[in-house]
């Protein structure tokens, strides 16, 4: 059975705004002949009119909410301070939050504007049980000035209800949602807010009110999104939720009992955690292509490293290794508390029995594949290619970059279509060209600044362009390449293009596409 916790900080905007802000916020104000902590609320123009888009704790004593109009909560509170909301910043920092929260779980989904759910199903036990990971989330946000409120249930329903109108901190057991919703208000059950007020004014004002009606009737009289809310807080309908990160079941956490800092440390966990994770991969006769590590730090940031591997594989050793270059880049801090590891990209792998005629081909494989590795995670994956192929006529689009190391599929040049050995990625322009017309190979011409008399020559080998690629009635006919292969006097070839007809509307320019 699934299990969700909900957090939720009812002034998240507020949290956020301190961050950006320190040096502006009001620290106190002078009330009834005594200091106390003064108000502050984020302002929003809703609908032309400017609303309290949030309060802090010292407004909301004086009766203050969000919702309020500004003039109104001016009139009542006149030392009230305020700024202008940025919703978009808190949603920014709201999908930071998410990141941070992978400490807890891989699978972390937002809950616009200031909640979060997590998906701690079968990782509760990492922390001493569901309480003791809840006390410890929200221990950290509020040392982090983020005072937040929380709940477990076996549904997000169920714990966004007991986050937000349930006592705090409560951990509703497995199948118990209903004993634990039923005295909250219908409000909680996310509804539209003139189906909740039809509820109240009808006297249904708590949850269990409503499993004492029949469902029919309830449909009938309040429509079926109160059913369907009802069912997913109750466990009895799922909830799809977004994932920011997408959840994997290949996970690992290591916590110390005391922090470390030091390089050699950081290589030791770095190593134990790889080989923590593959035993697992192992186990299950799978491999995995990606790895995250991530060191999180007393202050709640998490450094973050990942690396790729060109074939799945599963060896710590190997893993170990691509990090350790990495290493030097983690800054700790005050100190690493934990460290975890994720697997992506996932897939099976089975032991290999290769005969002795093989042994030669495979210790080449296992030779450049960590090659192959450690130059993608160093310089970057888009930068470690092998060219193939590709079903095309226009030559620039005749060959693909494939991953180095993945299988071939079988597509090779026509043979009686010879190409040069280095091909321009842009064609360079010839000057100078003197070439008999209309079909002849030119007979001099001049590239870089350098004349070139040729000697032999082949072609054309006409091209035309890949008419399907422009919409219907577009295609241009004379648009066409006439290739030739030519040799200078020196010995040097050439392959260059006429890019038009003689004869057609535009004047025929030459081109220089490659070598060899």
């Amino acid at each position: 059975m699934p299990r969700i916790l909900s957090v939720w900080s009812p002034t998240w905007p507020i949290a956020t705004w301190r961050r950006k802000h320190p040096s502006r916020w009001p620290v106190s104000s002078q009330r009834d002949g005594a200091f106390e902590a003064a108000p502050f609320a984020l302002i929003a123009t809703e609908r032309g009119v400017r609303r309290l888009y949030a309060v802090d704790e010292a407004a909301a004593a004086l009766g203050l909410f969000a919702g309020q109009k500004a003039t109104d909560a001016m009139a009542l509170v006149p030392e009230l301070t305020t700024d202008e909301a940025d919703p978009a910043g808190d949603l920014a920092a709201l999908e930071a939050l998410v990141l941070w929260c992978v400490r807890y779980s891989p699978a972390v989904a937002l809950d616009p504007p200031d909640g979060l759910f997590l998906d701690i199903t079968g990782v509760a036990h990492l922390w001493g049980g569901e309480a003791a990971m809840l006390d410890d989330l929200l221990g950290r946000l509020g040392a982090q000035g983020v005072p937040a409120c929380g709940a477990v249930a076996g549904s997000a329903g169920a714990a966004w209800v007991l986050a937000r109108c349930g006592e705090d901190r409560t951990v509703a057991p497995p199948g118990a949602e209903a004993e634990f919703l039923a005295p909250l208000p219908v409000t909680g059950l996310r509804l539209e807010p003139q189906a909740a007020a039809q509820l109240i004014r009808l006297g249904l004002a708590h949850i269990g009110q409503l499993e004492a009606i029949p469902r029919g009737q309830l449909a009938r009289r309040f429509g079926p999104a109160v059913l369907a809310r009802l069912d997913q807080a109750l466990a009895r309908a799922e909830e799809a939720l977004v994932f920011q990160r997408p959840a994997t079941p290949w996970f690992a956490r290591l916590a110390f009992a005391e922090p470390i800092s030091a390089p050699e440390d950081l290589a030791r966990a770095a190593r134990d955690i790889a080989e923590k994770l593959c035993v697992r991969l192992l186990a299950e006769g799978r491999g995995a292509s990606r790895f995250e590590l991530a060191f999180h730090r007393l202050d709640g940031r998490a450094e973050r490293l990942s690396i790729g591997l060109s074939l799945p594989g599963r060896s710590p050793a190997a893993v170990a290794r691509l990090f350790a270059p990495m290493l030097e880049r983690v800054d700790p801090g005050f100190g690493i508390e934990a460290v975890t590891v994720a697997a992506y990209r996932v897939e099976p792998l089975a032991e290999r029995q290769i005969s002795l005629d093989a042994i030669g081909e495979v210790a080449r494989e296992d030779g450049v594949a960590p090659l192959v590795d450690r130059l993608a995670n160093r310089l970057g994956e888009t930068r470690v290619w092998r060219a193939e192929a590709w079903p095309s006529h226009i030559p620039e689009r005749a060959v693909v970059r494939r991953p180095p190391l993945s299988a071939p599929e079988g597509e090779t040049w026509a043979k009686d279509r010879p190409r040069p050995v280095r091909l321009f990625a842009r064609p360079e322009p010839l000057e100078a060209v003197v070439a008999p017309i209309p079909d002849d190979p030119p007979k001099r011409f001049r590239w870089r600044g350098r004349l070139h008399t040729v000697r032999h020559a082949e072609g054309p080998e006409r091209i035309a362009e890949e008419w399907w690629r422009r919409p219907p009635g577009e295609t241009v006919t004379a648009d066409v390449r006439d290739y030739y292969r030519v040799e200078d006097d020196t010995g040097a070839r050439f392959w260059l293009f006429r890019d038009a007809l003689y004869g057609a509307e535009r004047t025929p320019k030459w081109w220089l596409h490659g070598l060899g």
